[in-house]
């Protein structure tokens, strides 16, 4: 409970920080999409802060091992779960960093229609791989 606390603060701190000091909303999918489309004066802070949710991953997997299962699906199931996220996120033009954190917080009724739109699909997901497919 206490780490869900933390990580909720660290997650409200960084949007806070990126939005004061570059003027940016905190959505992963259009940072990364930033650095596809490689804008040249917008690609160093976008690298830095992919670099440091890698890294991030990277010292917490160090750290606590036991949290990162292997998922129990083929790998081309991840993969085709991978991209229609990518497809969603350009469809919605967002992401749930963007829309549920930064959106929410401004009060946007697309990022809260966006957000509603996400968490729905998820429960319906999960709903037919586990009851309709039999859980992949």
């Amino acid at each position: 409970m206490i780490s869900a606390l933390i990580g909720g603060a660290i997650i409200g701190l960084a949007s806070g920080l990126l939005w004061l000091l570059n003027g940016r909303i905190l959505g992963v999918s259009g940072i990364i999409g930033g650095i596809l489309n490689w804008s040249p004066r917008d690609v160093l802070w976008r690298a830095f802060f992919l670099a440091g949710l890698l890294s991030g991953g990277a010292l917490m997997y160090r750290l606590k091992p036991e949290n990162f299962e292997m998922l129990p699906m083929p790998s081309w199931a991840i993969l085709l779960a991978g991209l229609l996220v990518g497809f969603g996120t350009r469809l919605s033009n967002g992401c749930t960093s963007g829309h549920g954190v930064c959106g929410i917080s401004r009060l946007s009724m697309r990022s809260i229609v966006a957000t509603l739109v996400f968490m729905a699909m998820g429960a319906l997901t999960v709903g037919v791989v586990r009851h309709l497919l039999g859980g992949l």
